[in-house]
């Protein structure tokens, strides 16, 4: 399936979506790892979707392969999504190919090849592209492996800097984005359980936009601190109704969630209150 973007601007403008300086929305809305809730994770579909639907991030993860492609994937292997075992960092990407990585979730959905056909792993650079064709929604790539430097060497040779952004919980790394580009904005995703206000001076320090705290621990409080420093507060990962209504009525600003179609709905029933 592909989606076209063409009548999406104004689309988006008709549901009252914000835009920021550059012109991308401004919704508050990271499909996580693509419309996964709808479609095979870290999947050109799941990206495809998620452009169409108008999220303002779409956040995926990257690797090394064992021949220094940056593909699109979250486990260290293919066991889970795909219907074989691999490495990803000891397989070549062509290796990587004969995975069929919806395996796993048409056996989750009980779906048929014909409802779910077989997906194989992309490239970092393809989904770069694929969201180059468009100006209102950005990635924000989670490097799982030591890949940051070869990920920016994809970024600036594309000259793609203005629809990137990173995310991670590992310290070193984020301020590593932040070496290479300052402009690049960093989402800082926290563990459940962590000390506010050391890790709101250090997102300040490092120079990061955001902080993004696992749904388990974050609380009103906690939300408006971040907020009153400067800080975008975000919640990761969110998917029932009744979470999802939760944390827009804390105040969230941003929230990671594998059905942001079912978010933005939430979002437009709040704004209509």
């Amino acid at each position: 399936m592909r989606y076209f973007f063409c009548g999406l601007a104004c689309a988006l403008a008709c549901l009252g979506y914000a835009e920021d300086s550059s012109g991308f929305i401004d919704n508050g809305v990271t499909a996580h790892r693509g419309n996964s809730g709808e479609f095979p994770e870290n999947t050109m579909p799941a990206f495809e979707s998620a452009l169409a639907l108008g999220a303002d991030w779409i956040e995926l993860d990257i690797y090394l392969s064992k021949d220094g492609q940056v593909v699109v994937c979250h486990d260290t292997d293919t066991a889970r999504m795909g219907d074989k075992k691999l490495s990803v960092t000891n397989s070549t990407f062509a290796e990587l190919l004969t995975v069929d990585v919806a395996t796993g979730f048409r056996t989750r959905k009980k779906l048929s090849v014909e409802q779910c056909p077989p997906l194989r792993m992309p490239l970092l650079e393809d989904v770069i592209k694929l969201v180059m064709r468009q100006n209102r929604t950005r990635l924000s790539l989670q490097p799982k492996d030591e890949c940051v430097e070869a990920a920016f060497k994809i970024i600036r040779r594309l000259k793609a800097e203005r629809w990137i952004g990173f995310n991670d919980g590992n310290l070193r790394k984020m301020r590593q984005v932040k070496s290479l580009d300052r402009k690049v904005p960093v989402f800082w995703d926290r563990p459940a359980q962590i000390d506010t206000a050391k890790d709101i001076q250090i997102a300040l320090q490092s120079g990061f936009e955001s902080m993004v705290v696992r749904d388990l621990g974050l609380t009103k409080d906690m939300v408006e601190r971040i907020h009153k420093a400067g800080l975008e507060p975000g919640v990761w990962t969110v998917n029932s109704e009744a979470g999802l209504q939760r944390f827009l009525d804390m105040g969230v600003r941003r929230i990671y969630t594998d059905y942001p179609e079912l978010l933005l709905r939430l979002k437009q029933e709040q704004r209509g209150r």
